[in-house]
């Protein structure tokens, strides 16, 4: 059975995150990204999700959409037949993040997403020839969402659960994808996920930083071929 590959997007982005992700991949599957747009709890955006996807997917998200991914693990792991995140964490917000984060929505609120977006870019995008266009391809993304849809999304991110646990009883084929040179989920924190998951395997996509659909496309196509043709395993 060649099962749909639902894609979750990360924070202020949209479909053309995943433009390489789906013209390889549609090729031979069903291939569905699923907006995270109504509610401010990852626990909201899983259950709309939920709600218009097939019975039976493959799942990978990206950033925050690597949190609404665990929650669906969570609440409906009978539907999921592979299990996937990319640039994520399992951890709860800590209060200094937290924090951060509300100077982000003071800056949403008076129009500025774009600057935003940027500062981020800076700090978490590898330092390679294409940067400057991959910061141009988030900042485009981010200017289609209102503010209130923006600061919903950093919202949940600070309301975020902790999913160490479960990460700990997923009971398919798994696989977690980070970039060598990402700071704000870096490799050792990938490592220590991936080592909580049963059946998973960590890809490290190198020269790269938090966004490796855009910035390493290629590599990032070869990691989820790789997860897509990993053999099922029995729920036990």
């Amino acid at each position: 059975m060649t099962e749909p590959l639902v894609l979750l997007m990360g924070k202020f982005c949209d479909a053309r995150l995943f433009e390489a992700q789906i013209s390889e991949f549609s090729r031979t599957r069903m291939v569905i990204v699923a907006p995270i747009f109504y509610g401010d709890r990852v626990t909201d955006f899983a259950q709309d999700v939920l709600a218009q996807l097939p019975p039976k997917f493959a799942i990978l998200g990206h950033d925050l959409g690597g949190f609404v991914a665990m929650e669906i693990l969570r609440k409906a792991p009978e539907r999921v037949l592979r299990f996937g995140v990319m640039s994520s964490n399992a951890l709860a917000d800590t209060p200094q993040d937290a924090a951060v984060r509300e100077n982000d929505i003071i800056l949403i609120r008076s129009g500025r997403i774009k600057e935003v977006v940027a500062d981020e870019a800076m700090k978490s995008l590898a330092h390679r020839v294409e940067r400057n266009f991959t910061m141009g391809h988030l900042r485009t993304m981010a200017a289609g969402f209102s503010p209130e849809q923006a600061i919903d999304q950093i919202r949940a991110f600070q309301k975020r659960p902790d999913q160490q646990g479960t990460l700990r009883k997923c009971k398919v084929p798994a696989v977690v994808i980070c970039g060598d040179q990402d700071p704000i989920t870096p490799v050792r924190r990938q490592d220590v996920m991936a080592a909580m998951i049963p059946y998973s395997k960590l890809h490290v996509i190198e020269n790269t930083g938090h966004y490796p659909t855009l910035e390493s496309p290629e590599a990032t196509n070869a990691a989820i071929a790789d997860w897509l043709a990993q053999p099922y395993v029995l729920r036990s």
